[in-house]
C-alpha cells in the first residue's frame, strides 16, 4: 500500500531540510527559492514500539516495519494555478499524493531569505490555499459543464446528484474555503473522488520554529492554530534545524542525549511520521513468527479478507478465516501458545473488522 504525503510550502520555509531529516533521499537544501525542481520521494519507516516488543518475545530472523512515502515538492508562488513559477508541475505532483504536510515558517532569521520579504505564516498559508482553491475551482467548473445537461434534461440520477454536489463545492471554493471543510456528506465525496481535488486532501500543518520555541511555540504558532481551528487539522511544532542536527548524530545514545539537553522526549521527525500515518487514516496489524515479525498497513475499517489481501490477493480471494490475538494479550502471556492456552485467541470470519494492533494469521484456500 504505497501511500504518499506531499510536503508543500512557499520557497525557503524548510521543506527540503525537513525532507532530508525524514529520509535517506537527499534533496538539495539551499538558501534560495526553487532548489527542489523535481519531486524527491523518500520511503519513511514508521516508528512503532509495539513491533520491537513483539520481536523481543518472538525473536524473529528479521523485522519489517510499516512505511509511507514522503514527497518533497517544488516551492509554490502566487499565480501557480495559472502556471506561474513551477505552478503546473507543483500542482500536478501534489495531485498524486494522498495527504498534505504544509510547512509554515514560524521563525525570524535575517540570514534566511523569505520569498516575500517578511515572516508571516498566515499570509504564506493563504497564498498556497488560494492557489490550490483556484485550481480546484477550475476543475470543478469544467466538470459541471460536462454533467449539467445530463443532470437537467435526462433521467440520470447520478448525474443530477453529481451536479448538485459540484454546485455546493463550487460555491464553497468561491467563498475562499477548501473542499475538505465543505458541507457535503462523506458519501458524497465518492461522486467527485475521480477529480482528485487538491483541497479535499487531509492536511497537517507543520510550524517550523527556532530552537527557543520548539517546546512552547511562539506568537507565529499561536496565529497558525487560531487560523486553522475550524479545519479539523493538526498543528505540529518542529525545528527543522534541530532535526537536521539530530540526523547527523550517528548513535541512538547521542541522539537521546541531545534530546535530553533540549528537554525533548523524542524527535520531531518521529512525531511527524506518526502524525502523517494518522493523517492518512491508517491502521496497523501484525504477523509474528520466527522467520519474520512484520507490520502491515491497512485503511481503518478493513475487514479480515481485505487485510489478508494486503499480503497477497490470493489470501483475500480464498479467505477462510483469521486467527486473531490482541496485542495486549500477546504481551501479557508472552507467546502464541500461551495465548491459546489462556483461551485468548479468537477465530474470525469475513465480516470481522480488523483493529489496530491485532496479531493475525490467515487461513485460505486457492
Amino acid at each position: 500500500m504505497a501511500l504518499q504525503c506531499g510536503i508543500v510550502g512557499l520557497p525557503n520555509v524548510g521543506k527540503s531540510t525537513l525532507f532530508n531529516c525524514l529520509s535517506n533521499a537527499k534533496a538539495q537544501a539551499a538558501n534560495f527559492p526553487f532548489c527542489t525542481i523535481e519531486p524527491n520521494v523518500g520511503v519513511i519507516t514508521v516508528p512503532d514500539e509495539r513491533l520491537n516488543k513483539l520481536a523481543d518475545l518472538v525473536k524473529p530472523q528479521r523485522l519489517v516495519p510499516n512505511t509511507i512515502e514522503i514527497v518533497d515538492i517544488a516551492g509554490l508562488v502566487k499565480g501557480a494555478s495559472k502556471g506561474e513559477g513551477l505552478g503546473n508541475q507543483f500542482l500536478g505532483n501534489i495531485r498524486t499524493t494522498n495527504a498534505i504536510i504544509h510547512v509554515l515558517r514560524c521563525f525570524d532569521d535575517g540570514n534566511v531569505i523569505h520569498v516575500d520579504g517578511s515572516v508571516d505564516p498566515i499570509r504564506d498559508k493563504e497564498i498556497i490555499d488560494t492557489e490550490l482553491q483556484l485550481k480546484d475551482l477550475d476543475t470543478v467548473v469544467k466538470r459541471i459543464q460536462k454533467v449539467e445537461k445530463m443532470a437537467k434534461t435526462g433521467g440520470d440520477k447520478d448525474a443530477k446528484r453529481t451536479f448538485d454536489i459540484l454546485s455546493v463545492v463550487k460555491e464553497h471554493l468561491e467563498s475562499g474555503k477548501s473542499v475538505r471543510t465543505s458541507p457535503i456528506e462523506k458519501e458524497d465525496f465518492e461522486f467527485i473522488q475521480d477529480l482528485a481535488l487538491l483541497t479535499a486532501k487531509p492536511v497537517l500543518y507543520v510550524c517550523n520554529v527556532d530552537e527557543a520555541s520548539v517546546n512552547t511555540g511562539n506568537s507565529y504558532v499561536d496565529k497558525v492554530k487560531e487560523a486553522v481551528k475550524d479545519e479539523n487539522a493538526e498543528v505540529l511544532i518542529i525545528s527543522a534545524q534541530i532535526e537536521s542536527e539530530i540526523a547527523q548524530l550517528e548513535s541512538f545514545e547521542e541522539r537521546q542525549m541531545f534530546l535530553d539537553d533540549l528537554g525533548l522526549t523524542e524527535s520531531g521527525v518521529h512525531k511527524l511520521i506518526r502524525a502523517a500515518y494518522s493523517l492518512l487514516d491508517l491502521a496497523t496489524y501484525f504477523t509474528a513468527g520466527v522467520q519474520e515479525v512484520r507490520a502491515w498497513t491497512i485503511e481503518k475499517g478493513y475487514t479480515a479478507p481485505q487485510a489478508a489481501g494486503v499480503i497477497h490477493t490470493d489470501f483475500e480471494k480464498g479467505f477462510i478465516r483469521a486467527e486473531v490475538i490482541k496485542y495486549a494479550d500477546f504481551i501479557q502471556y508472552g507467546s502464541e501458545s500461551a495465548v491459546k492456552e489462556a483461551g485468548k485467541l479468537s477465530v474470525e470470519g469475513k465480516t470481522y473488522i480488523v483493529e489496530d494492533g491485532d496479531i493475525m494469521h490467515f487461513r485460505f484456500n486457492v
